[in-house]
């Protein structure tokens, strides 16, 4: 999994032989700054963008490669052992309202590298048949993570934040609320050349701007109903700047940003999940110790924690869902959940590439 945050790949190898995945090994690699900037770049319309794209999709592939080949030997497992990759590749553009999406990653170059089966591509499906090709995991967490009688919600924090309702005798639902980490993560990397805000220590140290806070919260999106997704086509540092005066203390925009993040969860929550008992964080945002802070004071009748109760390590939730949908595409079963994507049927999703 390499997600909107641009941060590097999660890798990770699950064993799904049994109703609960099994963590059997993980590995991190942090993406090249040269990578992460060319990546940057081509969310910007420029010249000999579609030549660049395929030769980052080459180094990308080359990058899962290496991280794919480091967890087995960390694993001490073979190639030969693993069933299928499942690679959610990385998001260049998301226009579900255009017809497509594009996640770069060259899967027929990462099977040779590796010697293994790819799924790749897995949105695209979903997106030809109506719906937002997004959020994906809910269908994982309905799999996985449901109760008879609570009503769970998992909050995934990354990039931008989604989120899963798993209310009890209902259908499972779920959408994108806004901007995770995206913006913090932008913000303090241009201001202190952090690449983020640990534990929320410097949005701390700030005073947020409530004026700012209702101009950035009457963004449409918010207001939208669901199903809805986004990414960095709308929320990046151009569609904040129009938003600011230009004199603000940049900590107190920091902390403002991570009252956004958290103020749009919030209300997303009361709003389409009236009755929620248990929130359980997953994905980097769920380290942000001032933003869990935050989410438990606006949702004050909710339990706040960690997926990691639930037995799935919140850094590795999303790379291990993405092993379960190529799971389900080896197996040609859906992946999707229409009331979460809004696509007209249920659909086999990705693309395979064999070994």
């Amino acid at each position: 999994m390499s997600g909107t945050s641009l941060d590097g790949v999660d890798a990770v190898l699950a064993d799904l032989s049994q109703a609960t995945p099994r963590l059997l090994a993980s590995h991190y690699q942090p993406y090249p700054e040269p990578l992460k900037e060319a990546l940057l770049a081509l969310h910007q319309v420029s010249g000999n963008e579609l030549h660049q794209s395929h030769l980052i999709a080459n180094r990308l592939a080359r990058e899962y490669a290496d991280a794919t080949l480091a967890l087995l030997k960390k694993a001490g497992v073979n190639a030969a052992q693993v069933q299928a990759i499942g690679c959610h590749g990385q998001t260049v553009r998301h226009r579900p309202e255009h017809g497509y999406t594009v996640q770069l990653g060259n899967g027929a170059l990462l099977a040779e590298l590796t010697g293994i089966h790819v799924v790749g591509d897995f949105r695209s499906r979903d997106i030809a048949a109506g719906g937002q090709g997004a959020p994906l995991v809910p269908a994982f967490h309905d799999h996985v993570l449901r109760h008879p009688d609570v009503h769970r919600v998992i909050l995934n924090i990354g990039g931008i934040a989604n989120i899963t309702d798993l209310a009890p005798g209902k259908t499972t639902t779920g959408f994108d609320t806004g901007p995770g980490n995206l913006l913090m993560d932008a913000w303090i990397a241009r201001h202190q050349g952090k690449p983020y805000d640990k534990d929320g220590a410097w949005a701390r140290s700030g005073k947020a701007i409530p004026a700012l806070l209702q101009r950035l919260l009457a963004e449409p999106y918010f207001s939208a109903a669901p199903p809805k997704s986004t990414g960095r086509d709308l929320f990046d540092l151009e569609w904040l700047q129009q938003h600011l005066n230009g004199d603000e203390s940049p900590k107190d925009v920091q902390l403002t940003l991570l009252a956004l993040t958290g103020e749009s969860i919030a209300v997303a929550l009361r709003k389409h999940c009236p009755g929620t008992q248990e929130l359980y964080l997953c994905g980097g945002g769920a380290h942000n110790i001032a933003l869990v802070s935050y989410l438990r004071g606006a949702l004050p009748q909710c339990r706040v924690m960690k997926t990691d109760e639930l037995g799935i390590a919140a850094d590795w939730m999303e790379a291990i869902a993405f092993a379960w949908l190529a799971q389900q595409t080896m197996h040609l079963m859906p992946g999707n959940l229409p009331a979460v994507t809004g696509a007209k049927h249920p659909c086999v999703l990705g693309a395979i590439y064999p070994a």
